[in-house]
């Protein structure tokens, strides 16, 4: 084979590997999403893409099997033929065999490393994660004839790889997972709405996506909007708040205005019973029917307010901004809200307590 044959060589096989890396990246970020509505439409490519993603342990070892002969062709026909092309100029400076084959060897190795790795890897796997769903339509089909045509090969390999994966007790999966970010699972519901497979009247699903965007302070009561009672409250002023706003939690607050607890109805249905039952409903009420407030950040995502409030068993969070200030108070009732729509309270439900 000739000098320039060799260099001819190594152009073919760095787009034979850029081929399949950038086959083997593409089929592993590829959404399915975005490729299912083609092959509904009859798209031959993405049927074909669909058919890689669901085996995407065979894809990968067509793939690998690819790159590593196209990697060894690379450096047994290339490396020479540049090897030989830089050698004549070398000896007419009149260097020494030794140092020409030592100098030829080193560069030629160099730019073969350079160009592999450039254009034969780096390039390929960048394009196909900047565009997946494009590039996965354009390689996958010619990965999928080369994997039918090696199949033996390649199941070879693949059941060898899965038998080494369950000796080290892992399950080996063929399909590659496709995750959706929080836009990408709002624009499916709400195309979904649209075009009629997805009743959604109460807005549940939709809220459910909204939800995990909130924060503590998006739905918080203020301290100024509050019905508060201070802590000499007793069992039968609870009972006329109750019968005035028609709310079952009322906020204690100290003499400063500071919420330091709360109460509900049935703490003064406990208090009224016994035989001095007239008696306690006109003391305050005990200290220790005064449910605490868990302290959460205003910044804190609504859901992580949510797991802090039901660990705790309590209704409702104390709403602290970055210097520590309670500047209002988080009601379990409104969260839900969030999710499932308007929640009645036992005799009235106001939004602002």
């Amino acid at each position: 084979m000739s000098d320039w044959a060799g260099i001819a060589w190594l152009v073919v096989l760095l787009v034979a590997n850029a081929f399949f890396v950038g086959a083997e990246f593409a089929v592993i970020s590829a959404r399915r999403s975005q490729i299912e509505p083609r092959a509904e439409q009859g798209s031959r490519a993405a049927k074909t893409a669909l058919y890689a993603m669901e085996h995407a342990t065979l894809m990968l070892a067509t793939s690998q099997l690819g790159i590593t002969i196209c990697s060894l062709l690379i450096l047994n026909v290339s490396e020479p033929a540049i090897h030989h092309l830089l050698a004549a100029p070398l000896h007419a400076i009149g260097w020494s065999d030794a140092v020409v084959d030592t100098v030829s060897f080193t560069i030629a190795l160099l730019i073969v490393s350079f160009l592999h790795v450039v254009f034969g890897e780096m390039v390929p796997k960048n394009l196909a994660f900047s565009i997946p769903d494009r590039a996965v339509l354009f390689l996958a089909p010619p990965l999928v004839w080369v994997s039918k045509v090696f199949m033996p090969v390649i199941w070879l390999l693949n059941a060898s790889a899965n038998a080494v994966l369950r000796l080290f007790r892992v399950e080996p999966k063929n399909e590659a997972a496709s995750t959706f970010t929080l836009e990408e699972v709002a624009t499916i519901v709400d195309q979904s709405r649209r075009e009629g497979v997805l009743a959604d009247a109460a807005g549940a699903v939709a809220a459910a996506v909204e939800f995990t965007d909130k924060k503590a302070r998006d739905i918080a009561v203020p301290l100024h909007d509050l019905v508060t009672l201070p802590p000499t409250t007793t069992p039968d002023e609870i009972e006329k708040a109750v019968a005035r706003y028609g709310f079952s939690r009322y906020v204690i607050v100290d003499d400063e205005g500071a919420p330091v607890g709360y109460v509900h109805l049935k703490d003064i249905l406990r208090a009224a019973d016994g035989a001095d039952a007239e008696a306690k409903m006109a003391v305050p009420i005990p200290a220790k029917r005064i449910h605490h407030l868990v302290p959460v950040q205003e910044d804190t995502d609504l859901e992580d307010a949510l797991a802090v409030m039901r660990r705790a068993g309590l209704h409702l969070a104390r709403v602290r901004d970055a210097d520590g200030r309670t500047t209002a108070v988080l009601f379990l009732e409104d969260i839900l809200e969030e999710l499932v729509g308007e929640v009645q309270d036992a005799t009235r439900r106001v939004r602002g307590h």
